[in-house]
């Protein structure tokens, strides 16, 4: 009897320990990165490790999404009641850039310059936050946190449907440059399935960081090379322009919606004042109880506003004056409301003081990490276009960005991803161009009224370049209603950015009936044939002690909890 005593016990203290054991939740992109961030996670790492761990692999395996050639922003926090640091690796423009970079003499762009060129490539911004991070937030050395991105760029890993459909994309300029071409192609063309890539450059110019704290790329070795290669093909980069890189740490945007408060990213990105203000204005519609092609006409009619301000007002608040208390302000977003009617809609040139001259998007890459102590991030990193500018620098494996395309070129002309602006955007040296990119951080509230408890946690971003900023929108709509972070993630996505006047969508988000109505009150549509980005995600309920996380199923990412 007293074995029998014992051993319930025994069951009993161990079934309560393992049921109360805190988790730990991951969810990025590719397996290769979720299960680096596990790795270093067991290793005694802490979110920050992971994330340092997930961004340089990321780097190695989506060499068309993200990589130190790039840049990007990584929101952090330390447990659900603690205010997010915003870490801005976002490029800047080379010190010899300025406003006319791309135009000829008679005041027009010069096509491809800002895209195929090493003309398109900003400073990076990867390696430097990469030791930022390592340095002020992990636990572990950068040699541990690096060991899996070094092993996997020297040991290669192997080619999928969706590395080759990538390739596919920018195949001619992959040829283009024949560092490019040795590195991901096979044979000159579109490598098998299964086949290896092998990165040996890379793995070096990342033991170069481990060795120096990531100075050798700014200063040292790579440095050089890198400037030999972009001088060589006719860049504006100087030794300077590495030298005085600098990483920003900046208060995220924060603000309300229902029972919610949303951290988000700040200028140089445009999705934080974005979404704020598409949130204040949908905040005043019961979107539940609507009819559907009216809450998508609300919806929509928020989507134009918002981009129109995007176009008129945003770019590097460390170079403009952008009046954010105004347009994140409750009666402005009222305002704007006031324009929207329920019975038809405005042509987004009709819309007021932005009168501008008469895309796609499935680069850039997210994951997001929450550690057993609370610790969170929330990432989203870029090379602009898929595979960057093509050009990859002799002796560094590292892929150059063409993330210059995302200043203005010309006040009005759009970019790659559709998207005009204004001269809040212009390149200027040593300024960052605007982002859509908009990792998220939202703490959940029982109810509108109690916003000093905190009932939940939900970390989201996704790629998508124009596109990024709709499809957190749409989620967040979904977090006061459906607590599974599966649903937002492949939730059906439309899109609206002002120009151009078209509502964008996929091919399930509507019926018949749907567009007809949708067309009654003047929208114009137009069906994608592909679907679109690649959103990941976490949700953490802090009462029951439990995590959820989820992959979007358009891409081939993993999330796990553990």
């Amino acid at each position: 009897m007293a074995n029998r005593l014992s051993l319930f016990l025994f069951l009993l203290l161990f079934c309560h320990n393992s049921s109360s054991a805190p988790q730990q939740a991951i969810a990025t992109a590719h397996p290769l990165a979720t299960q680096a961030a596990r790795q270093i996670l067991e290793q005694g790492g802490n979110a920050y490790d992971a994330a340092v761990a997930a961004t340089a692999v990321l780097a190695v395996v989506e060499p068309y999404s993200s990589g130190l050639g790039g840049g990007g922003f990584w929101m952090l926090q330390s447990g659900p009641h603690a205010a997010p640091v915003f870490i801005d690796g976002r490029e800047t423009a080379p010190e010899r850039a300025h406003k006319n970079l791309y135009l000829d003499k008679h005041a027009k762009i010069i096509p491809n310059l800002s895209v195929n060129t090493v003309l398109a490539a900003g400073i990076p911004g990867t390696p430097a936050a990469i030791q930022h991070i390592n340095t002020h937030y992990g636990r572990l050395p950068l040699r541990k946190n690096l060991a899996p991105a070094i092993q996997l760029a020297r040991k290669g890993f192997k080619v999928t449907p969706h590395y080759q459909n990538m390739v596919k994309f920018r195949l001619q300029q992959l040829r283009r440059s024949p560092a490019s071409a040795a590195v991901f192609l096979v044979n000159n063309d579109v490598p098998p399935l299964g086949s290896l890539i092998i990165q040996e450059q890379l793995a070096q110019t990342l033991e170069r960081m481990v060795a120096s704290d990531s100075r050798d790329f700014y200063q040292g070795k790579t440095a050089a090379l890198l400037l030999d290669y972009v001088s060589q093909q006719g860049g504006i980069w100087q030794a300077s322009d590495l030298h005085s890189y600098q990483i920003k740490e900046r208060q995220p945007i924060r603000f309300h919606y229902k029972n919610l408060t949303i951290y988000s990213a700040p200028p140089p990105s445009s999705g934080g004042i974005a979404l704020n203000t598409l949130l204040n204005i949908l905040d005043a519609y019961p979107l539940q109880d609507l009819k559907p092609s009216l809450r998508t006409h609300y919806i929509v009619e928020a989507m134009r506003r918002a981009y129109r301000d995007r176009a008129q007002y945003l770019g590097d608040s460390d170079f403009i004056d952008i009046p954010i208390n105004t347009i994140t302000s409750k009666a402005y977003a009222a305002g704007l409301r006031a324009s929207i009617h329920p019975g038809f809609t405005l042509p987004s040139e009709q819309l007021p003081t932005y009168d501008p001259p008469a895309s796609k998007g499935t680069d850039t890459t997210h994951f997001v990490i929450v550690d057993k102590q609370g610790n969170a991030v929330s990432a989203t990193m870029s090379i602009n276009y898929p595979f960057g500018s093509g050009h990859t620098a002799t002796g560094t494996g590292v892929l150059l960005n063409n993330e210059m395309d995302d200043f203005s070129a010309k006040p009005g002309q759009p970019n790659l991803y559709g998207l005009v602006g204004s001269t809040a955007n212009a390149i200027a040296s040593g300024k960052r161009p605007l982002s859509s990119m908009s990792p998220s951080i939202v703490t959940i509230h029982p109810d509108a009224s109690s916003t000093d408890h905190i009932s939940a946690r939900a970390l989201l971003g996704t790629p998508g370049g124009s596109r990024i900023i709709t499809m957190v929108l749409l989620a967040m709509l979904e977090i006061p209603h459906n607590r599974d972070p599966r649903h937002w993630v492949n939730l059906p996505r439309f899109h609206h950015q002002f120009l151009p006047d078209i509502i964008s969508y996929e091919m399930d988000a509507f019926n018949e009936d749907m567009i007809n109505e949708l067309e009654e009150l003047g929208h114009r549509l137009k069906p994608l044939s592909q679907p679109y980005g690649n959103m990941q995600a976490i949700y953490q309920d802090l009462q029951n002690n439990t995590l959820k996380s989820a992959s979007d199923k358009r891409g081939e990412g993993s999330a796990i909890v553990f």
